[in-house]
């Protein structure tokens, strides 16, 4: 998928937990979209995020270290 495809609100994001290593750059990155539980493993709060977030949803992808957060 385009990065104009999913700006435009085709797709979403999603988490692979099993390959989370609780680094929380994505919630640095990102925080109206994703947290981390008490284990400290990413949470995804908005699957389907507006535009005015995609720049630091794509932000958040790049800078998860284990590649656990994929664009849909």
């Amino acid at each position: 998928m385009t990065l104009a495809a999913w700006a435009s609100g085709i797709g979403g994001i999603s988490a692979e937990r099993d390959r989370c290593v609780g680094a929380g750059q994505c919630v640095l990155a990102a925080k109206a979209v994703f947290d981390q539980d008490e284990d400290g493993l990413v949470l995804v709060l908005d699957e389907r995020p507006s535009v005015s977030q995609s720049d630091a949803v794509h932000e958040a992808v790049r800078a998860c270290p284990s590649g656990a957060l994929v664009l849909r």
